[in-house]
């Protein structure tokens, strides 16, 4: 779910490949988490508005938040290091390349023992709102696991519902939850349609800016989005669902309604992941991580033309801003029936992430040379063993072939995967592609 959390880790069976111990990365994050609290502190004693308890977002008197955030001063894009491992950029764009790039969602996370130091200090969304502890966390896996190929922001999907006006609290084994979901239509009117962006997400602009600066050109920085069905999952159920049976509620008796809100949802979208590239994200990725939770017809109404929309918004705006138009990923997970994958291959989108549930060499063939594929392995084969790790990935990699593919789970990491598995991972799909890649070099 929280996806800029939801950046993960790497591995390989050589054990700790000269990685930075987690002692020393835990250190310098609590040399950030300390200063953040020491500046939390000041601000309260002048009583000055700071965030609430548990995670749960304050504004100040004009709407905005993280007002008391250390602004970052945000470097152009022609002034930011140019990246030198580009292989993710060119795998997406479907370019060849050496060997599969690989990276992982939620690799900044649970998972990482420097993380769970930090999160004794701070609670969740402070550390999205505070650029200094987001930055930490984003470039941890990278500090860990040096031979990752991207860095993805620590950041969180339900950050739109917040500037929209609506609460949202990070409770303590619960997860997210909105003490005030939308009921009914009526609860429309709750909701600000037209926030400032900048006003009200400018510290996430923020902290992809910082991780620019700071990842020093190593590799490729991801932004990305919640889709417009999966943030209104959250806004109408208050929290995760098993079924999304209130939302779906919506879909079925006030389907007008549905549109309105996936609509809004669409256009704060659209300018949030434009902001994005503006501050330096160089591929984004759009997580309906809902979509299996609705029928083929639910699907093609109420999550495809909203995905649609984004992307060929998002790069014809880009492209009038004289923004880079950065490559796109879509992940809609459990999008796997007969003709969906297919209208997801040829929307626009350059990757199309997917899950588990299908086998490589039929997702291969039903999305064709229309996109890059990205993923899947089952995020549980992370509790293997090293060597049927790599096993399993390499079975994984024949079945898509080479080229045009980006290595990474079908979902994200879990809170108690090993980092040393993880790292076993991200091994095994370079070692085993740039192996198969040479096999296939002499191929057109």
């Amino acid at each position: 779910r929280g996806h800029g959390g939801a950046a993960g880790g790497e591995g390989a069976m050589s054990g700790d490949s000269g990685a930075p111990s987690a002692s020393r990365l835990a250190l310098g994050a609590l040399a950030v988490v300390a200063a953040a609290a020491a500046t939390a502190a000041v601000l309260n004693a002048r009583g000055r508005p700071t965030r609430a308890a548990a995670g749960q977002v304050k504004l100040d008197s004009q709407g905005r938040m993280a007002a008391n955030r250390k602004r970052v001063d945000r470097l152009p894009l022609d002034a930011l290091p140019e990246t030198k491992n580009d292989l993710l950029l060119r795998a997406a764009r479907g370019e060849r390349t050496e060997r599969a790039p690989v990276w992982m969602m939620r690799q900044a996370g649970r998972y990482l023992p420097e993380f769970r130091e930090m999160r004794k200090s701070a609670d969740f969304f402070t550390m999205c709102q505070n650029p200094e502890l987001a930055t930490e966390v984003t470039l941890q896996p990278l500090e860990r696991f040096e031979t990752l190929d991207a860095v993805i922001v620590f950041s969180d999907i339900l950050v739109i519902p917040q500037a929209m006006g609506l609460e949202c609290r990070m409770v303590p084994g619960r997860g997210p939850v909105f003490p005030e979901p939308l009921v009914d239509a009526e609860h429309l009117s709750r909701l600000n349609f037209q926030p400032d962006i900048e006003e009200t997400l400018g510290y996430v602009f923020d902290v992809v800016n910082l991780t620019r600066q700071r990842v020093r050109g190593r590799v490729p920085v991801i932004g990305f989005s919640g889709a417009p069905f999966t943030l209104m999952g959250y806004m109408i159920e208050g929290g995760g669902s098993r079924n999304l049976s209130k939302a779906k509620r919506w879909l079925l008796n006030t389907p007008d309604a549905a549109h309105r809100l996936l609509q809004g949802l669409t256009d704060i979208i659209v300018e949030y992941v434009v902001g994005k590239v503006r501050a330096g994200a160089q591929l984004l990725q759009i997580f309906e991580s809902n979509a299996g939770d609705l029928t083929p017809a639910q699907f093609e109404e109420f999550s495809l033309p909203y995905l649609v929309q984004i992307v060929e918004r998002v790069k014809a705006e880009l492209k009038r801003q004289g923004l880079p138009v950065v490559p796109m990923t879509v992940f809609a997970r459990g999008a796997n029936q007969e003709g969906t994958l297919e209208k997801l291959a040829a929307s626009g989108y350059d990757v199309v992430g997917l899950d588990w549930g299908i086998e490589p060499a039929v997702a291969r063939r039903r999305v064709g040379d229309k996109a890059t594929v990205q993923g899947n392995l089952d995020p549980c084969t992370l509790y293997a063993s090293p060597s049927r790790i790599r096993a399993e990935v390499e079975k994984m990699l024949r079945g898509f072939g080479p080229q045009r593919y980006i290595g990474n789970l079908g979902h994200g990491m879990l809170p108690d995967h090993s980092p040393e598995h993880a790292h076993a991972f991200i091994l095994a799909v370079q070692e085993v592609s740039a192996a198969l890649y040479r096999g296939t070099a002499a191929a057109p």
